[in-house]
């Protein structure tokens, strides 16, 4: 006999047992882990927690799909091998990476607003010094 487990593992697994609880389940976190992974992918260029909510959704997805548990594990490792290999560099190569992620933020922000909303911001700013 297994042992039942408690939390949400239990309930889960309460939820698991029929066969359309298990289909519900399945359809349910699938449908929450994508929307999570689609929106911090949309969000990953821009500042902010995008890798964080990529992660997030994977972790929702790997609660019910064994690809995505994959996914993760390879992802958590890519992640830990690039912090330490920033870890171990000097620190002009960590300002270079701080220095380009910062611009590329900066182009992604300036060109984002130019061209969804038609704001150039460099005109903005040449109006507001020539005040």
């Amino acid at each position: 006999m297994k042992a039942r487990r408690s939390g949400l593992q239990g309930r889960l697994d309460g939820i698991r047992s029929t066969r359309t609880g298990h289909l519900t389940l399945k359809i349910v976190i699938g449908v929450v882990g994508a929307v999570l992974v689609i929106g911090g992918l949309i969000m990953v260029p821009f500042p902010g927690p995008g890798w964080l909510v990529v992660f997030a959704g994977l972790a929702v997805l790997a609660t019910e799909f064994h690809w995505a548990h994959r996914v993760l594990e390879f992802g958590k490792r890519t992640l830990s091998a690039w912090t330490a290999w920033l870890g171990r560099r000097g620190w002009t190569v960590k300002i270079l990476v701080v220095l380009v992620a910062a611009a590329t933020a900066t182009a992604i922000v300036y060109f984002g607003l130019k061209l969804s909303f038609g704001l150039d911001l460099v005109v903005e700013a040449q109006k507001l010094l020539i005040r």
